[in-house]
């Protein structure tokens, strides 16, 4: 909506302008297209909601004079009392304003939102989704004669996992987890804290296609000998082939999104689930 209403804006503008000076105004108007693209308008459309929630909780106060109003989110996200309108410009679906990546990763930490959510769509504003809705905590699980490989994060890096006899392999099985192609280990790191914990033993089932890949979910991402486990988004070329992917951790303040380019030992395997405390 927000989108569709700044497009109409910059149509009204360009037409009230004169004939002598619509090419130079279009080009403008399309350097700012170009300049904003979708990501910036989602990012600010993403800043709008967060605001109004913000406004709903109590935490800001449009007109308050008293430490909570524009002026004082100004201050904190721009770092000036003065550029208020500035403020208001990002909620006016009507301006040409839009909030960037710094006052957003400003934003977020002064009002604790969160910051992997406002920049990436990732999660909820006030958190990520909580482990048992993203990913069960089972603790009961059975050893044995099993589905799930259960192995070490420098095997699964590896090219032969699986490839030892039957006899070699730990398998073992938990309620609510059946099929083939899954393969469990355990998990060294804390870049993906809250969600999942050094230590804890995340499920994962082979994903055969890239194009299956679901943006901004939860992957163990395997290439070049090493191994990821990230939210994960797909970037395309111009040719609308897969051949980037970018991984976002859930421990943001420690941990920057990062690119890995996809080739021939890329392989992703799905995080259905996570066992804790074990």
């Amino acid at each position: 909506m927000h989108r569709q209403k700044r497009e109409q804006a910059l149509a009204k503008r360009l037409k009230k302008t004169t004939s002598f000076n619509i090419a130079e105004y279009s080009v403008r108007e399309v350097n700012f297209q170009v300049m904003i693209k979708e990501d910036r308008i989602d990012l600010n459309d993403r800043f709008i909601q967060a605001f109004k929630l913000l406004e709903e909780r109590g935490a800001i106060v449009k007109n308050d004079r008293s430490g909570k109003g524009v002026g004082d989110v100004a201050d904190k996200v721009l770092g000036n009392k003065a550029y208020g309108h500035i403020i208001r410009a990002f909620l006016n679906p009507d301006s040409k304003r839009v909030i960037d990546y710094g006052q957003a990763q400003s934003f977020c930490r002064t009002y604790d939102i969160n910051e992997a959510w406002l920049l990436h769509g990732i999660g909820n504003p006030f958190g990520f989704d909580a482990p048992g809705d993203a990913l069960s905590g089972d603790r009961s699980y059975n050893t044995g004669n099993g589905n799930i490989l259960f192995t070490t994060v420098r095997a699964f890096a590896g090219s032969t996992l699986g490839a030892e006899s039957q006899e070699d392999n730990t398998y073992f099985s938990i309620p609510g987890v059946a099929g083939a192609g899954l393969v469990a280990f355990q998990i060294e790191g804390n870049s993906m804290d809250p969600v999942i914990r050094h230590g804890d033993i995340v499920v994962c089932k082979s994903v055969e296609n890239l194009n299956d890949i679901r943006d901004n979910e939860i992957y163990a991402v395997r290439s070049n000998g090493n191994v990821w486990v990230k939210y994960v988004q797909k970037i395309f070329n111009n040719r609308g082939r897969i051949v980037r992917l970018k991984m976002i951790s859930a421990n943001y303040f420690d941990n920057d999104p990062f690119e890995e380019e996809v080739n021939e030992t890329t392989r992703l395997y799905k995080v259905v689930r996570k066992i804790s405390n074990v």
